[in-house]
């Protein structure tokens, strides 16, 4: 499934849905070879690059998706088209991947810049092999490999930490995708699909919500359920030997302003809820939530739900939307940036936990028909 994942990323599968937007692409090439062919998406369209280098292609977008404007396989340049958008590039004929000016499209831009800083790592650690094949038969050569592995480590720490930013920072967006599967040499990655779990899974939960048709969107989610298998993923507090866990405590604002504690709730059966109204399998679940709340609450049922919004309008359109009022909604609305996320180890919602009287964690991610029966069950 890795290996299908980069096949998605590395050819950029072209996808067709929703209502017919066209995307304009133009552009100059510098120095460019006449004749020579130019190509846009997997379906191998093409135009003659003329002799000025000039180029136009319009292609029907219907959401956000990834192309690759190429002349080869080894010259090519990753884009990201959003219906409407109208783009223009400048490149040189012989390095499309770094484009001199790109305009009209956001996505693609970031693109550019996150290479940029990939392409500058990447030539650091390649002026490290070159000093160590300088010093190849060098009496200093065990201590020139010290310094140098301690360089290119501190070069590797820099990439992933700027790439794991980068995601956080465009999370929204598909260019975090491409950001999980990038390389500083053949195979060898710069998020490591163990280490980095997080942030596979991270991007899967915004993406899988908002572009769930989109082919290279339905590979992460298979990769990641994978992964999670084969690394026996824990996304959640569990149970620690055997021994029922306090619940950590929670301190965060309504809609209206007041703070509202989780250990207020202590007496009640509740279920700690993670949800956003971005996240669309947190929407399909709510009706379920407010069936058991309508069921059970007054029996000491209650529902403390922490939204990862990152917009307060977003946040209490959804819980008027989704009919949720009825019970505790508390929020810092800073997305993944939340208090809750490294408190709670979240890295993907919907997310839930359910504390009996005390406080103390008696299950996790019950949706549904098991929540209801474990309601059932205590509520007998």
């Amino acid at each position: 499934m890795f290996n299908k994942l980069i096949l998605f990323v590395s050819v950029l599968i072209f996808f067709s849905g929703c209502k017919n937007k066209t995307v304009q692409l133009s552009g100059t090439l510098l120095n460019p070879i006449s004749g020579t062919y130019i190509f846009l998406d997997e379906l191998k369209s093409n135009e003659l690059i003329t002799d000025e280098g000039n180029f136009n292609f319009k292609r029907i977008v219907k959401q956000p998706s990834f192309y690759l404007l190429k002349i080869n396989e080894n010259n090519f340049c990753t884009m990201l088209f959003e219906p409407g958008e109208k783009i223009k590039l400048t490149a040189a004929f012989d390095s499309l991947n770094n484009p001199a000016y790109v305009t009209g499209s956001p996505g693609t831009v970031l693109m550019v810049e996150y290479n940029r800083r990939l392409m500058k790592t990447i030539n650091d650690l390649q002026s490290l092999s070159a000093i160590y094949r300088n010093n190849i038969d060098s009496p200093d050569l065990p201590e020139v490999i010290n310094r140098l592995d301690s360089l290119a480590q501190s070069c590797l720490e820099e990439i992933n930490s700027y790439t794991k930013q980068y995601i956080d920072d465009n999370l929204s967006s598909l260019v975090s995708l491409i950001a999980l599967y990038q390389q500083v040499a053949p195979n060898v990655y710069v998020l490591d699909p163990g280490e980095d779990l997080r942030y596979f899974i991270k991007v899967d939960s915004v993406l899988y919500g908002q572009y769930p048709d989109y082919d290279p969107v339905i590979s992460l989610h298979q990769q990641v359920q994978e992964l999670a298998a084969r690394y026996e993923y824990d996304n959640s507090l569990s149970l620690v030997a055997g021994e029922e866990m306090e619940a950590p405590e929670i301190s965060l604002p309504t809609p209206e302003g007041d703070t509202i504690n989780l250990s207020s709730t202590r007496g009640s059966v509740v279920l700690l809820d993670f949800w956003a109204s971005w996240c669309t399998p947190c929407r399909i679940e709510n009706p379920n939530l407010v069936e058991v709340y309508d069921r059970y609450h007054k029996n000491g049922f209650q529902i403390y739900q922490v939204s990862l919004d990152k917009s307060k309008e977003a946040w209490i359109r959804g819980i008027r939307d989704d009919n949720l009022g009825k019970w505790i909604h508390v929020s810092d609305v800073k997305y993944w940036n939340s208090a809750v996320v490294p408190l709670y180890k979240i890295n993907s919602i919907p997310y839930s936990l359910l504390l009996d009287r005390d406080g103390k964690i008696i299950a996790s991610n019950l949706r549904g028909d098991e929540l209801k029966s474990k309601l059932e069950a205590l509520f007998r």
